[in-house]
């Protein structure tokens, strides 16, 4: 068995035991997409099949739901995940400034970049979290700060 027969078999796995824990409890679709980007990372393409039949739903409305949602992925990240929030509050104290640098600090990194619309933080924008961590009144110094610890991790990690 080779290394993406094996990965396909363990997102399949993945995917069958949310489904097995989940499919009967009511308005089952969300709380079954966030487990298995929970745990994968993302929503696998080739899952919506499976959990539209468990739920008795057409492929195109899970498909819908997950991508109407900018929650969920659809493509394994790259790395570690930096979501910078771009909603008002953190829009005024210079998320779009934010944004644009973080954008080039990270090109070509291990890393995966995504807007989300709002993190809760708004009373300390402008704010992002870096793999589900929050982070406050982040500046571009902070930013790069942030990034540095986070390229430092990943060394040791490989």
């Amino acid at each position: 068995m080779n290394q993406s027969t094996g990965t396909a078999r363990n997102t399949l796995a993945t995917v069958r035991a949310v489904l097995d824990e989940k499919r009967d409890m009511p308005g089952a679709l969300l709380p079954i997409l966030h487990d298995i980007q929970d745990q994968l990372g993302y929503v696998p393409s080739e899952a919506v099949a499976d959990i539209a039949e468990a739920l008795n739903l057409s492929r195109a409305e899970v498909h819908g739901v997950i991508t109407y949602y900018h929650h969920f992925r659809t493509e394994a990240p790259k790395g570690a995940v930096v979501q910078v929030c771009r909603a008002e509050a953190c829009q005024s104290c210079g998320s779009e400034a934010l944004w644009e640098h973080a954008s080039k600090k990270t090109a070509g990194q291990a890393v995966t970049l995504e807007s989300v619309y709002c993190l809760g933080l708004c009373a300390t924008a402008p704010s992002l979290s870096i793999n589900d961590q929050p982070y406050a009144r982040v500046s571009h110094a902070k930013f790069d700060k942030l990034l540095a610890q986070l390229q430092s991790c990943q060394k040791e990690a490989a």
